[in-house]
């Protein structure tokens, strides 16, 4: 009785279409629900190879019968009583049907219907009755028949064990529906027609259901006793379960995704709709076109550019978005309509408000600071700052690049800054042609894009670093950007239409003169910033780097202190180079040990540090004091320009018996000062009665000339009377005055030439303790605008000749 319940329940949840059914087998059913055949199976049966699985007793099934040994077979079978054919599973889907490519256990079937027939095709629906084993089978003609032997399905008796197999089928189908619907309907069928009395009708109804492949099914088919075959059925059933079960996941994982995208699309779009109903936004094209329109009031283009931006709305209106050349196109129009045409930022012309922002962010440079203030004042007087390029040459770290700050700030002009230093293609200057993916304007048009001003201040650093290659020479390319002449009407190869640069202010920066080239520095107005002296350096240093580098380390005002003779040797001993960039580094380096100092001791207040502390913070010094060679015949202290700054030149000379005259040079000089050594023998050699010394002495002696520090190289042309000195003294035995330096360029006749790098020299000589100097007459009016801190304390003397020199030096 439970039994009987279990099974209720489970058919409970078949909805049966009994109608349905009724229409299906109305035909072919009797009274007894049992298929209306001929009392006894033929036992010779044409045979139809199947592909590429078997069929099962008790399943109604179309066929569509290709070849016409298989359509022979049909009307053979169509002209028995019975109208009874063979169905056989093929051993081999590969191989061609024939006797040894089939299997042993076929299922005869009845002919229910003939639904189409041609010459080589039929299409039939059969109802499978019985399995039967081949006992012989032969080929007449193009068809196959075979003797077979029948094993009928026999009515087993109630088994309580079938019967739980049974019911475990069910259960299992129960589950295959709720997750594949597609098999309600055949289960229908059948659970109308079959009771869980005949296990071996479910067992084969369930092996139909899979989608097992062949050969599994042919092996279920060919097992006889139903105890085994149900086993094997319910195996395929709980693998067609499982994979039922993962393809739903899998199904489920997609639809999910597939949902959201849909469910955002139509959110998007039903989005878009009521922004175009309330007039928000409307189509992707015509906000871009609008966008640009906004931006042309506001704007002011010469007529090229003009011309060129109605041309390109026109082109962009007919292109569609989805086509790459609408890209293009559209880039184009944004960077005509981003660059500032005609839009100008109010210059100022305030010269006490000017000075007070240089005296702000610099100490010092009093002669720069006069020459920014006088631009400025031309421009006032003028009413504009156009066509001016401004060159600041000067070493390292003396804050060329902030001056430029600076002078942007006393304007009242947006700044911009970029470095040429290695650049080597031209396009960085120019721009690349549109035709190039990716292509883009130069740094001069993306400058001109950031500022949003057509008059800003940009800021060339390192002009003198700019490089060259098989890309072009951007060097050359810069001549038309700084040409007052050509700039107003400057053609980018991104824009090809003319940009006017001719208001922007332009300023470069370099180290040294020589590496940039001659029609690059004929444009550009040079503004020397030379060095910083001790006192220069120690107030920049208290204003300026110590409370900014307190801050960037956590530190306050007071807490870490360096005192005045400390702060004075970490500019002489760790960075005496002409900027402040090492010293700030230095300075920084106390800091971190401060700040490391605070954090291990809470209770600590307060840290000073002293001359005595110095090696603790920042090990040994870098330099020495220079030594001053004096007292010894033969030496002379000469002032040598470096890019670093200025710096003392010790030149010694010396004289060796031999039989042959001769001279050389030693302390890897270059080329330049090699000639002027060379000069200054010579010069000596020929007025050396004139000087004290004996006419044959160079006869009889090997002249060699050194100057120290032979591992750095060394030239120039300005130690010319230095040498001349230093021989003079070695010959006659005379002493060069003490605290004396000096420099100028010698000629064979004894004139002595003038130099550069004048205000570098006199920083070097009050570094090293010089008091008396010797410059050349020419030099005078250099020497007299230097600032009074600088030449305060030294005894100068300007000389035209060599004899000059002489009075001055013995």
């Amino acid at each position: 009785m439970a039994d009987k319940e279990q099974f209720d329940d489970l058919m409970s949840d078949f909805e049966i279409d009994h109608e349905k059914i009724s229409e299906i087998i109305e035909e072919h059913v009797n009274e007894e629900g049992l298929v209306v055949a001929a009392d006894t199976l033929p036992t010779d049966l044409p045979i139809i190879p199947l592909r590429p699985r078997p069929a099962f007793p008790g399943i109604m099934i179309p066929l569509l019968l290709n070849g016409q040994g298989q359509v022979a077979a049909l009307h053979q079978a169509m002209e028995h009583q019975a109208q009874t054919i063979g169905l056989v599973m093929v051993r081999d889907l590969d191989e061609e049907d024939g006797i040894q490519n089939l299997h042993k256990i076929g299922v005869a079937a009845k002919i229910v219907k003939v639904l189409h027939t041609e010459k080589n095709a039929a299409h039939v629906l059969v109802n499978s009755l019985e399995r039967f084993a081949i006992e012989d089978i032969h080929e007449t003609g193009t068809s196959l028949y075979a003797r077979v032997n029948y094993h009928f399905a026999m009515e087993l008796s109630v088994n309580p064990e079938l019967r739980a197999y049974s019911m475990a089928i069910l259960s299992t189908l129960k589950e295959l529906v709720q997750i594949n619907p597609l098999y309600s309907e055949e289960i229908k069928l059948f659970l109308n027609r079959s009771s869980l009395d005949d296990p071996g009708r479910l067992a084969d109804f369930a092996a139909n259901l899979t989608t097992a492949d062949g050969q599994q099914l042919q092996e279920i088919l060919a097992t006889l006793d139903v105890r085994k075959r149900i086993d094997k059925v319910l195996v395929l059933l709980k693998k067609e379960l499982e994979v039922s079960r993962l393809q739903t996941k899998i199904s489920k994982q997609i639809e999910e995704k597939v949902s959201a995208q849909q469910r955002e699309f139509f959110l998007r779009e039903q989005l878009k709709a009521i922004k175009n109903e309330l007039g928000l936004e409307k189509e992707g094209k015509d906000t871009e076109i609008e966008k640009f329109q906004k931006r042309l009031k506001k704007l002011k283009f010469n007529e090229e550019a003009e011309r060129a931006v109605e041309e390109e709305m026109e082109k962009l209106q007919l292109i569609e978005p989805s086509s790459p050349e609408y890209n293009v196109s559209r880039n184009y129009l944004d960077w005509l309509t981003m660059l500032p045409w005609g839009v100008f930022s109010k210059d100022s012309y305030n010269i006490a408000r000017a000075r007070k922002v240089l005296d702000r962010d610099h100490y010092g440079l009093k002669d720069v600071k006069e020459r920014i203030l006088e631009f400025i004042a031309v421009g006032k007087m003028k009413g504009d700052i156009s066509g001016s390029i401004l060159c600041l040459v000067g070493p390292p770290g003396v804050g060329k690049t902030s001056i430029g700050h600076s002078i942007a700030e006393a304007l009242g002009r947006k700044f911009f800054r970029f470095s040429l230093g290695g650049m080597r293609d031209e396009a960085e200057i120019k721009g690349h042609r549109r035709t190039y993916i990716g292509a883009m304007p130069g740094k001069f048009i993306q400058a001109m894009k950031t500022v949003g001003t057509a008059n800003p201040v940009i800021m060339l650093d390192e002009v003198d670093k700019i490089g060259a290659s098989f890309q072009g020479d951007p060097a050359s390319a810069l001549l038309e950007v700084l040409d007052p002449e050509q700039n107003g009407s400057f053609r980018d190869h991104y824009l090809d239409v003319p940009f006017d640069l001719s208001n922007v202010l332009f300023i470069a920066t370099a180290n040294q003169l020589d590496t940039i080239p001659r029609p690059l520095l004929d444009r550009m107005e040079m503004i020397r910033l030379s060095g910083y002296i001790l006192e220069e350096k120690l107030e920049i240093a208290k204003r300026y780097l110590i409370p900014k580098t307190l801050k960037s380390h956590g530190l306050v005002r007071g807490q870490t202190t360096i005192q005045k003779a400390a702060l004075k040797q970490i500019i002489d001993g760790y960075a005496r180079e002409a900027g402040v960039r090492n010293l700030e580094k230095q300075i920084k380096k106390i800091m971190r040990r401060a700040a490391m100092a605070f954090a291990e001791d809470e209770e600590l207040k307060k840290i000073a540090v002293t001359k005595r502390d110095l090696e603790d913070y920042l090990e040994k010094p870098v330099f020495t004091a220079d030594e001053i060679f004096e007292g010894i015949p033969g030496v002379a202290t000469g002032l040598a320009w470096t890019s670093l700054g200025g710096a003392t030149l010790q030149i010694e000379a010396t004289a060796v018996l031999a039989k042959v005259k001769g001279f050389k040079q030693t302390g890897q000089l270059g080329k330049v000062m090699v000639e002027s050594s060379e000069i200054a023998y010579s010069y000596i050699m020929a007025h050396i009665e004139e000087c004290g010394g004996e006419a044959n002495f160079f006869d009889q002696h090997f002249i060699h000339l050194h100057v120290p520090a032979g591992a750095t190289p060394k030239d120039g042309p300005s130690a010319g009377i230095t040498m001349a000195t230093a021989l003079v003294s070695m010959i006659t035995g005379k002493l060069v005055k003490k605290k004396l330096g000096m420099t100028g360029e010698l000629t064979l006749t004894g004139r002595v030439l003038p130099i550069g790098g004048l205000k570098e020299k006199v920083i070097a000589a009050r570094r090293t303790g010089l008091q008396i100097l010797v410059f050349p007459e020419d030099n005078r009016k250099d020497f007299e605008d230097l600032p009074g801190y600088l030449t305060e304390g030294i005894e100068v003397h300007f000389v035209k000749t060599f004899k000059d020199v002489y009075k001055v030096v013995f």
